[in-house]
């Protein structure tokens, strides 16, 4: 189960990455809900692991070529953008 959830809270992700605005998002969150509530009962495994993998190759051909960041995470717009500076004593570390 713990597989389906990921998979499930990727493609929450892989769709904000297309629709920043949480009102846009929304209702595509919604239908992704949908379809994963529509295979919920399904207990075949040979059925299972198709639907995971059909569902694997839709995400990576959706996949956004520029994911978005936030700001302060590493890789955002503001990231180590006002570094405090060094206390009076300390040695920088040089890498």
């Amino acid at each position: 189960m713990s597989e389906i959830s990921a998979l499930y809270r990727r493609s929450l992700k892989t769709a904000l990455n297309w629709y920043v605005d949480r009102v846009l998002w929304r209702p595509v969150a919604l239908e992704i809900r949908a379809r994963f509530e529509a295979n919920r009962n399904v207990t075949s495994t040979q059925e299972l692991r198709k639907i995971i993998l059909a569902a694997e190759k839709e995400l990576e051909e959706n996949s956004h070529p520029d994911p978005y960041k936030y700001p302060t995470a590493p890789g955002g717009t503001k990231w180590e953008r006002n570094i405090p500076p060094l206390l009076f004593g300390e040695n920088p570390v040089i890498s």
